[in-house]
């Protein structure tokens, strides 16, 4: 059962965390397989990968159900508001974090260790020794056993997808003031709009990463420079799809009139995690496609 007290709302004991937690082991487990496999040949890894992705969707929506009843019912207090916005910039930060170690690899990468395997510091023997046809330059597009690529581009879809971004942030800036002044009908053409930006996004890195491993040659397996790239666009990607999720459950929540000027926390904070991406992604375009 479920008790409610003066100051804070203590929840009954949920499965919804556990299962996400299988969800997350299925996601890891499954993509390190699937890796492993695109040289090996091996099978398997990635429909791990589907299961673990269906987990966890099945998992966002029970918890956002549990989750949106229990608001709507007026189970929270002010001070769990405060909690949740405490929750989420933590959460916020935490994401920080995480892309900082990824930027950071691609700095030491590009700053220190090829210079370094270069010749730079004195080092005048490990390139000599372990790759004699070595150049210190960026981005690396030859591996030592000679398999040759080509950069991307910042130009074409990549320049396209950061305008598609940077206009979501701006069609929901509007979204979120519509809602501010109680304009319903502008709500929902804003968000929509945002979605289906959001959508376009990842349509465009679909066909992008298409292009890079059939026709550039850009793949996991093109050195450190591929790596990174994969890396870093790739874990973007999937917040990008995480958020467009998030936004689709405040669209419905939308058109069932949930949300008022004075209280609506769970839109402001889709507006903060959908900003954070899009400041990513545009750091990304700068450090991974421009420079």
């Amino acid at each position: 059962m479920t008790t409610k007290h003066e100051n804070y709302y203590v929840p009954a004991q949920s499965a919804w965390p556990i299962i996400g937690a299988i969800g997350l082991f299925l996601i890891a487990f499954g993509a390190g397989h699937f890796v492993h496999q695109l040289k090996s040949g091996a099978s398997g890894g990635g429909y791990i990968l589907l299961a673990g992705i269906a987990v966890i969707l099945f998992m966002l929506v029970g918890w956002f159900r549990t989750v949106i009843n229990e608001s709507m019912t007026g189970l929270y207090s002010h001070q769990m508001d405060r909690s949740f916005r405490q929750g989420m910039s933590w959460f916020i930060f935490s994401e920080v974090m995480f892309f900082g170690a990824f930027f950071g690899a691609l700095f030491y990468a590009r700053m220190v260790a090829v210079p370094w395997l270069g010749g730079a510091s004195n080092n005048a023997m490990t390139h000599e020794v372990l790759w004699p046809q070595f150049e210190a330059v960026w981005p690396l597009l030859t591996t030592p056993d000679g398999t040759k690529t080509e950069a991307m581009p910042w130009n074409g879809l990549p320049l396209i997808n950061t305008i598609v971004l940077l206009t979501s942030s701006v069609t929901l800036h509007f979204a979120h003031v519509s809602l501010e002044k109680g304009k319903r009908s502008a709500i929902t053409l804003w968000l929509g709009i945002t979605i289906l930006l959001g959508m376009g996004f990842l349509a465009l890195q679909a066909e992008e990463y298409m292009h890079a491993y059939h026709e550039m040659g850009l793949t996991l397996a093109s050195g450190v420079y591929g790596n990174t790239f994969f890396l870093l666009t790739g874990f973007h990607g999937m917040h990008v799809t995480l958020g467009t999720l998030f936004l689709l459950v405040l669209f419905f929540r939308v058109l069932k009139g949930h949300f008022s000027a004075d209280k609506h926390f769970a839109f402001q904070a889709g507006s903060w995690y959908w900003h954070f991406v899009d400041v990513v992604w545009l750091c990304l375009f700068i450090f991974v496609y421009v420079l």
